[in-house]
């Protein structure tokens, strides 16, 4: 029979990673190059906006002319970034706030995702690297 007591934490205090300046990053902070740390600052804001925006295609709404960005990701997935201004002008939302519901809780705008399909069948939302 095994008996186990206590929190099995040896309470052993390991020196920090970073060589003794209390920092857990596994980055370099470029600390004493303030042009390197600008440089990567840039490229880390550069790749986080190609990372979130990478492939999105604007599509209007054929019912209530909303405009969000959709990337057709593969055979029934799509990703569908909506923005405040559609989601306030989108008229199948407005129904839902205006009986009382949540619009976090609506699947989806379906005469969007007509358009989306829509757009899908014209060869709109292809993508060169799809092939």
């Amino acid at each position: 029979m095994l008996l186990l007591y206590g929190d099995h934490h040896d309470h052993d205090e390991s020196p920090p990673r970073d060589g003794g300046t209390g920092s857990w990053s596994k980055s370099r902070d470029f600390a004493n190059d303030p042009q390197r740390a600008a440089a990567v600052a840039e490229a880390s804001r550069a790749d986080r906006e190609r990372y979130l925006t990478s492939g999105l295609l604007p599509v209007d709404c054929r019912f209530c002319h909303v405009t969000v960005t959709v990337r057709r990701l593969g055979p029934g997935h799509t990703a569908v970034q909506w923005n405040t201004q559609a989601v306030q002008r989108c008229a199948y939302f407005s129904e839902i706030r205006e009986s009382g519901g949540d619009t976090a809780r609506a699947r989806a705008c379906p005469k969007l995702s007509d358009s989306i399909e829509h757009a899908a069948a014209e060869g709109y939302l292809d993508h060169p690297d799809d092939d």
